[in-house]
């Protein structure tokens, strides 16, 4: 039938089927804007989600970081029990004795502190290189400062035999941070000092490179972690255990209770550096008095 024969629609009809297609676009119109309302709502539950999974990691890792810290626990392979740990020759470390700590033991804090500060430890024994004792907290601005000057002379005098170096890392600046940084990156230094020893000047000095602010949350434990990963030393489940923070507690208010007030604070051979001199000079000075 050519166009010209064929039946043309009624006006009823016409509106009848216009009238189906306006019904037929809104139903598709409802059937989207449905899809889209259950997308949105899928979007934002999803959203929320995922915001109080990040809240929840937030809250348990900040309550992880803070939770209070045993009293009694082990010293580090290679730490004393003033907190310390000494660097020799090259990667050498000193080996000590297997030792524990326990905080009803720290020695009383004196009703007059002595002056000059005579600090347990800082004094070469007989026939060995010049000591020298630094007392330092990882997120300690003036510490970091103290390394960037004085590291390399430090690292050379070692290498050559002419003198020990011992670090004494402290939880001081704790409140610093909102999770305790100080005394979290003190523990870390440790597990390094006991599971890799080798590497123990290299984490020091990678924690010093990467110090965090002042003010903020300072390093993750899963970055202190992969700071000492990244140089060949496993100290995770150590980090995790908090296992020598009871040992930096005890160091820590040992070295408050002998009157240590802030960091760096040195010692060459038992006597504090003023810390406004050579330190340079003081060594050598030292290193010519051993003949």
């Amino acid at each position: 039938m050519s166009p010209g024969n064929e039946v043309r629609k009624s006006k009823a009809e016409r509106t009848a089927e216009a009238r189906e297609k306006a019904r037929q676009i809104r139903e598709a119109q409802l059937k989207k804007d449905k899809r889209n309302k259950l997308l949105i709502g899928w979007g934002i539950v999803a959203a929320v989600v995922a915001i109080l999974v990040v809240v929840g990691l937030v809250v348990t890792t900040s309550i992880k970081q803070n939770t209070p810290i045993a009293d009694q626990g082990p010293v580090p392979a290679n730490g004393n029990a003033n907190g310390g740990v000494t660097l020799v020759a090259n990667t050498g470390v000193k080996s000590t004795e297997a030792a524990t700590v326990d905080m009803a033991k720290v020695p009383a804090k004196p009703d007059a502190q002595p002056n000059p500060v005579v600090a347990p430890g800082a004094e070469a024994e007989a026939g060995q290189p010049v000591k020298v004792v630094a007392y330092i907290d990882f997120i300690c601005p003036v510490c970091k400062r103290f390394e960037d000057t004085y590291n390399e002379a430090l690292t050379g005098l070692r290498n050559e035999g002419k003198i020990s170096l011992e670090y004494r890392p402290l939880g001081f600046l704790d409140r610093q941070s909102s999770t305790n940084y100080s005394s979290r990156a003190a523990n870390a230094a440790a597990c390094v000092a006991d599971k890799a020893p080798e590497k123990y000047a290299e984490y020091v000095d990678l924690l010093f490179a990467n110090q965090p602010a002042e003010g903020g949350a300072g390093l993750s434990d899963d970055k202190l972690k992969s700071l000492a990963s990244d140089i060949g030393a496993d100290i995770n489940s150590c980090v995790d255990d908090k296992t020598f923070r009871p040992y930096v507690k005890y160091s820590t208010q040992l070295a408050s209770n002998i009157g240590i007030t802030g960091t760096p604070t040195i010692f060459v051979d038992g006597k504090q550096w003023d810390g406004s001199s050579d330190l340079n000079a003081e060594i050598q000075t030292a290193i010519a008095a051993k003949g």
